[in-house]
């Protein structure tokens, strides 16, 4: 890989990915300096009282010589600035619970860098190359998860960011902040010596810059976003052998059918799951029978109502991985002299909502997945499998697994209760309302992985499901997708009699397993590139 430049506005979500799970390296784009600099050059002479009010005394601008939030009417002295925003820094550092997932906590790094390289904030570009250096040394913040309501953005975790970042020689340990450095667990301090990172002491309102946006919102979101595309590509593969398992009846899914209700996550995967089953001598062999359960048969409307929202929340989440998030804005194309502009960028509503979508988009399909899972163990749900798919000995089935599956479908339904429209007021009722948003994309994170687990179960019941099919039944020939992923799952072995043993060898199976149906079904639809 040979890296990204950022400049606040080309940041893909593969990119995001890249960066946050295999180290791909990050630069500053060259010309993203000269919007930098310009709006730098105006906080500078802000803060040094170039810019006069009608009374000839230098104007208040919000976060460079005023207080935050309820004290925004406090002038703070021209010699106490810089001491300002490193106050903001240490007074928000009050984050609480388990530190955010490693891959999170850098995707967050790279979501403010990006952001800061917009040149709508007014640093300088020195502090977004601190930030690319934490990225390319591996040297990863250790955020706290909870303690942020997403409005003015994740202040409590950027904080934390900013205590590593710009911590001064003075200062204690336990006021440095803490990163990973390799697999090590370290002070901030000590991390940025091994790094060879030096601190950075803030300027007019770099506090402010780092710490305003719903940056550890959006990377957990866009994160479980993309494994949620994951997610719904593998859940067609997984349907597509469970409804040839159950020798189910494919004119649910004629293109015809679909082009009535022309929804196009439904027309997607109705026509993958029609690539995935070509060839099978399985499906549409009973006599008689005329059309399938629901669980089977509208998979297109179910899952497809996933892909659809899904590719509503990757829409939302592009404008957030390239927004400018801060308050105030420097906004340096206005003919106003001032270019401050206090609003809401900051503000995680786009976020939160999206990521409560994203929980019931995987919600769903996780529920469908669990469904067809019961009638594959269920002997008279399953068109003559053996009861619990036990056909290796008494007491040897799969039943445990779908009781594992409905406690993870039930647990993501007590985490699917929307955290955006929940709000409480905070800063003396100067932020009263907030988002939310960090509690609704992180539950989302949680959502996906459950959701997973469940898709990841039903791959294993409907692969022993056609292998007993298989052997059985003078070894039929199966759909096109559906072969090419039973041939890499049969690296499982059959003799394993602790289903655990199976789901822990599975995940590793999985990226294989997607590259050999791409490759039998190089049609199939996917998410616009995307995954």
């Amino acid at each position: 890989m040979s890296g990204i430049d950022i400049d606040g506005s080309g940041l893909t979500l593969r990119q995001l990915v890249q960066v946050a799970r295999s180290d791909l390296k990050v630069s500053l784009a060259p010309h993203a300096l000269d919007a930098m600099k310009r709006s730098e050059a105006w906080v500078n002479s802000a803060a040094s009282g170039e810019i006069l009010n009608s009374e000839g005394s230098p104007r208040a601008i919000y976060g460079i010589n005023t207080g935050f939030g309820s004290l925004a009417r406090l002038k703070i002295p021209q010699k106490s600035l810089t001491v300002l925003q490193r106050n903001l820094i240490r007074s928000h550092a009050a984050g609480v619970g388990a530190p955010a997932p490693r891959d999170v906590s850098r995707a967050m790094v790279l979501l403010r860098a990006n952001a800061l390289a917009k040149g709508a904030s007014g640093c300088r570009p020195a502090l977004v190359e601190r930030l690319i250096a934490l990225l390319n040394s591996g040297c990863d913040p250790i955020v706290p998860s909870q303690g942020s309501c997403g409005s003015s953005g994740d202040l409590a975790p950027l904080a934390h960011l900013g205590l590593l970042l710009c911590h001064l020689d003075k200062d204690p340990d336990i006021e440095t902040g803490e990163a990973w450095f390799g697999e090590e667990r370290l002070s901030g301090r000590e991390a940025l010596r091994r790094a060879g990172i030096e601190t950075l002491p803030l300027g007019p309102k770099e506090g402010l810059a780092l710490t305003n946006g719903a940056q550890l919102s959006t990377a957990f979101a866009a994160l479980a976003l993309y494994d949620a595309q994951q997610l719904v590509r593998l859940s067609e593969v997984a349907a597509a052998m469970s409804i040839e398992a159950l020798r189910g009846v494919t004119r649910a899914f004629h293109p015809s059918v679909h082009a009535l209700r022309p929804y196009p996550g439904a027309q997607a995967c109705a026509a993958n799951l029609l690539l995935l089953l070509k060839g099978s001598e399985l499906t549409d062999t009973v006599p008689g029978k005329v059309q399938d359960a629901y669980s089977l048969r509208c998979t297109p409307q179910i899952v497809g109502s996933a892909r659809d929202a899904l590719t509503h929340i990757q829409g939302q989440l592009l404008v957030e991985l390239n927004a400018a998030t801060d308050n105030p804005v420097i906004c340096m194309d206005v003919e106003d002299e001032i270019k401050a502009y206090s609003a809401g960028l900051f503000h995680g509503e786009h976020v939160g909502m999206a990521s409560d979508y994203l929980k019931i988009a995987a919600s769903e399909v996780a529920n469908l997945s669990e469904r067809r899972l019961y009638r594959l163990l269920t002997a008279p749900l399953s068109a003559d499998l053996p009861a619990s798919l036990a056909h290796s000995g008494p007491g040897l089935g799969l039943m445990g697994l779908q009781t594992t599956a409905a406690a993870l479908v039930s647990e993501n339904k007590s985490l699917g209760w929307p955290s955006s429209v929940d709000s409480i007021p905070t800063c003396e009722d100067q932020e009263d309302h907030v988002a939310m948003s960090t509690t609704a994309a992180r539950r989302a994170s949680e959502v996906v992985r459950n959701s997973l687990l469940v898709v990841q179960i039903e791959l294993l019941a409907s692969s022993k499901a056609l292998q007993w099919r298989l052997k059985t039944g003078g070894s039929p020939a199966l759909g096109r997708g559906t072969q090419a992923a039973l041939d890499v799952l049969a690296a499982i072995p059959e003799d394993l009699t602790a289903p655990s043993d199976a789901l822990e060898r599975l995940p590793a199976l999985i990226p294989e397993l997607m590259r050999s149906v791409d490759e039998a079904c190089p049609t199939l639809r996917h998410f616009g590139g995307s995954v």
